[in-house]
């Protein structure tokens, strides 16, 4: 990355997001935040961090944020809706994120999603899918639409998300068949090591804490390096 560019983070207000954002400052990087709702613009602001207020799920709103002078290294999404939500932005929001930075000249989009999307869906038990199919099935549109959009991406799918200090163990795969758990805190290391990797790019990743894997299916450890 360059001094000049910036990386632009949506869902930073909290879980994933809100970790992403306190790692990636504690790098010295430069962070425009996307926020729907100023709750914690002044915490955020707090930590060195730009604020941007806007709906995802308004292209116009995605645009004025993103179509800037300042380049973009690095768009980063964790967005998703909570259960109450009446429309959730898992994959409309994701989408507009995603072609507004085909049209800002992006370099990488780093898309945070789930196990049980996509081809990882085998992961999932049936109780899961029960709930969360319909997310899940969201989740997996916003995928594809990346993985078409031509831009370069790296996907990652964390498991079941804990609120817990980061451990230092949590590990990237590409088997799908993988489950387990995770510190939100760990998701957030792995995905500002995504960041300059060149191996992660154009990679659909799962991510558990190696000691939280559900099962004792042996599986390859992905090497960022």
């Amino acid at each position: 990355m360059t001094s000049a560019s910036y990386i632009f983070l949506a869902g930073a207000s909290r879980g994933v997001g809100r970790e992403i954002a306190q790692y990636l400052t504690a790098q010295q990087l430069k962070v425009r935040a996307f926020l729907r709702t100023t709750a914690v613009a002044t915490e955020l602001e707090r930590i060195g961090i730009e604020v941007v207020q806007g709906d995802a799920l308004n292209i116009e709103d995605v645009e004025r944020a993103m179509l800037t002078d300042e380049p973009i290294h690095t768009v980063i999404s964790t967005i998703g809706g909570l259960p109450s939500d009446v429309e959730r932005p898992d994959y409309p929001g994701n989408k507009n994120l995603i072609d507004a930075a085909v049209k800002a000249g992006v370099q990488k989009f780093i898309l945070v999603s789930s196990i049980g999307a996509g081809n990882s869906v085998v992961a999932a038990s049936p109780q899961v899918l029960a709930v969360l199919g319909k997310v899940l099935a969201e989740k997996d549109k916003a995928e594809q639409h990346l993985i078409a959009s031509g831009l370069t991406y790296t996907i990652i799918r964390p498991g079941g998300l804990k609120s817990e200090p980061a451990t230092g163990n949590g590990v990237l795969t590409e088997d799908p068949h993988i489950i387990g758990s995770i510190n939100r805190a760990d998701v957030a290391q792995l995905v500002g090591r995504c960041l300059n990797s060149e191996r992660a790019n154009n990679k659909i990743l799962s991510a558990i804490d190696r000691n939280m894997q559900f099962g004792q299916r042996e599986f390859a450890e992905f090497n960022l390096q």
